[in-house]
C-alpha cells in the first residue's frame, strides 16, 4: 500500500479528519485512483476502527470522530469519482421502529453502513411498519435494518415482517434489527435473518445479509 494510502487509513482510524482530507489532497496529487483512495486508503482505516471496537479496543466517541473523518474525505474524493464508478454494495432502510425515541445506535448504525459503501436511507425515530415497508418497495431495499431500545418496542418488529409482506417485498428483503433487549435468539424465532449487537457488527451483518441474496 502506497504511502498516502497507509497515513490515510491510518488518519481516518485515528478521527484525523484535518490530516484525512490532506492525504486524499496528496494521493489525488501524486495520480492515486480515486477508487483505489476510497477502496485502499479510506475504507480501510474506519473497517480498522470497527474491528478494535469489536474487540472491546474503542469506543463510541472515536467511532463517531473517525466517521466523521471518513465523510469529510469521501466529500473530498467524491468529485473525482465517477458515479458509474461508485459500486454501492447495497441499500438499506434505517429506522427506530414506533413507539421508540432512542437515536444514537441508529445514528451509529447508519455511519459505519454509509462509511462501508452503503446506500442508507434514514428513516429517524418512531417508525411506524408502514412507513418501513412503503420506503423498502419505495428505495428497492436490500436490507431493513431496525432499532429497538426497549423491551416494549421490541415486540413491534414482526409487524414490520408483516408490513413488507403486505407490500410484496419481504421475499427481496432483508431484515436485521438491533438494540439493547434484542438477542439473536429473538431474531431467530420471529424469522429475521440478520442481527448486530453494535454499530461494527451490523457492517459485518450487512455484508453477510447481501451475500444471502447474491
Amino acid at each position: 500500500m502506497p504511502d498516502h494510502l497507509k497515513t490515510m487509513a491510518e488518519a481516518v482510524k485515528n478521527g484525523d479528519e484535518k490530516l484525512t482530507v490532506q492525504t486524499v489532497d496528496e494521493a489525488l496529487s501524486a495520480g492515486v485512483a480515486p477508487e483505489e483512495i476510497l477502496g485502499s486508503g479510506l475504507v480501510p482505516g474506519i473497517r480498522a476502527l470497527g474491528q478494535l471496537f469489536k474487540d472491546g479496543q474503542a469506543y463510541l466517541p472515536e467511532i463517531l470522530i473517525a466517521a466523521r473523518a471518513m465523510r469529510s474525505g469521501t466529500e473530498k474524493l467524491r468529485p473525482h469519482l465517477a458515479d458509474a464508478s461508485i459500486q454501492k454494495k447495497g441499500t438499506v432502510v434505517v429506522g427506530t421502529v414506533e413507539g421508540d425515541m432512542h437515536d444514537i445506535g441508529k445514528n451509529l448504525v447508519k455511519m459505519m453502513l454509509e462509511s462501508n459503501g452503503y446506500d442508507v436511507h434514514d428513516l429517524g425515530v418512531d417508525v411506524s411498519a408502514d412507513a418501513f415497508a412503503a420506503e423498502a418497495k419505495s428505495a428497492n431495499a436490500d436490507i431493513v435494518a431496525t432499532s429497538a431500545l426497549l423491551t416494549t418496542t421490541m415486540t413491534i418488529i414482526p409487524a414490520i415482517s408483516k408490513a413488507l409482506e403486505t407490500a410484496g417485498v419481504r421475499s427481496k428483503v432483508k431484515m436485521m434489527i438491533g438494540g439493547a433487549p434484542i438477542t439473536r435468539q429473538f431474531a431467530d424465532e420471529i424469522g429475521v435473518e440478520g442481527y448486530a449487537d453494535d454499530c461494527a457488527s451490523a457492517v459485518d451483518e450487512a455484508d453477510r445479509l447481501m451475500k444471502l441474496a447474491a
